[in-house]
């Protein structure tokens, strides 16, 4: 009975959703990897320079973070050709896989300790994400990039947007000022609500594409412009905030917390934009609720144990507090202000 499940889910993605889901995982890979190289380029240029968490822009000059930043990149073009063929629910939620990749990497490579709850945490978000993609809806047919305009100046949508920008404005400059190096929330927000704008353009942008690609030009009308200026503005905006969300905060704390305020916000931005769930009856979305909620629960248990050790610490292995940062062996600049002693 589960094989012909699997069988008939299988069958019911679409040509375009299983192309948009191969390039989500290869998006997830390159995105994943990215943030711990980042990571690297921002410590080392921090210690020649003046820190992105403090306003400083040293790491431009290191060549470690470009690599990071084109491998992000190469990441984010994967996941751009994926909204052009698959819903933004079926896209999005895969980049849980990222947090995966980030995190043993980041066990690996950064020292950042990877519990064994952690390990389970991962697990869930294989599984939440498998869930969504065997029970994603198919895409909206959509002829003309100036259906993507009409579908966003609609009132519902229209307000969302209004209401993201509001709340941008006000976290940057009454938040962020004061409470920026110590409230994770404050960069993360920006970085979310930014990004919930930027794939719905992006999703625009990647239509006009696959339609301009297939003989009917959309390159001719303004509205595919205007969507990729949107774009710009918005990456520029993220890259700024999670350089600094990255600079300030320990990587295995940003990634999934960035993960999950972004694709709730993606999520519920492409339901009110695309009206995905419109197409669906009421048990599809529910068990594609089920695994979001599933893949929620692997982020937090990366979150929260992101610090645990599998056994109590000997009072002989614990440094004495008189030491020195740098004698002590440990890494402060990775750790968030708010755990700092």
């Amino acid at each position: 009975m589960a094989s012909h499940s699997w069988k008939d889910a299988y069958r019911g993605m679409s040509s375009d959703n299983i192309k948009g889901l191969v390039l989500a995982l290869s998006s997830s890979l390159f995105i994943g990897a990215s943030f711990i190289v980042k990571k690297k380029g921002l410590k080392k240029a921090g210690a020649s320079g003046v820190r992105a968490g403090v306003g400083g822009y040293s790491y431009l000059y290191e060549p470690l973070w470009w690599v990071g930043m084109i491998t992000m990149i190469v990441g984010e073009i994967a996941n751009f050709a994926a909204y052009a063929f698959a819903p933004a629910i079926l896209v999005t939620p895969l980049g849980a896989l990222s947090i995966i990749i980030s995190a043993v990497l980041a066990h690996i490579i950064l020292r950042e300790k990877l519990h064994i709850f952690g390990i389970l945490g991962c697990v869930l978000c294989v599984v939440g994400s498998t869930t969504i993609v065997l029970h994603a809806p198919q895409e909206r047919p959509i002829e003309s990039v100036t259906e993507v305009w009409d579908l966003a100046t609609e009132p519902a949508f229209v307000l969302y947007a209004a209401s993201v920008l509001i709340a941008v404005f006000i976290i940057v400059f009454h938040y962020i000022p004061s409470y920026g190096q110590t409230h994770i929330m404050c960069y993360i927000g920006v970085c979310s609500l930014v990004g919930s704008l930027s794939v719905m353009s992006v999703k625009a942008i990647g239509i006009a594409l696959k339609l301009t690609l297939s003989g009917m030009n959309q390159l001719v009308y303004p509205q595919t412009w205007a969507f990729t200026l949107i774009v710009l503005l918005c990456v520029i905006t993220q890259m700024n905030y999670l350089n600094k969300a990255l600079d300030t905060f320990n990587t295995a704390v940003v990634s999934p917390i960035y993960y999950v305020m972004f694709t709730s916000l993606t999520i519920l931005a492409s339901v009110i934009m695309f009206k995905d769930w419109d197409r669906q009856n009421p048990s599809q979305i529910i068990t594609e609720l089920c695994g979001f909620v599933t893949i929620l629960s692997g982020t937090f248990l990366l979150h929260k144990t992101k610090d645990m050790v599998d056994g109590p610490v000997p009072l002989s292995a614990r440094p004495p507090k008189h030491m020195d940062d740098e004698e002590d062996g440990i890494d402060h600049e990775s750790i968030p202000l708010t755990l700092r002693r």
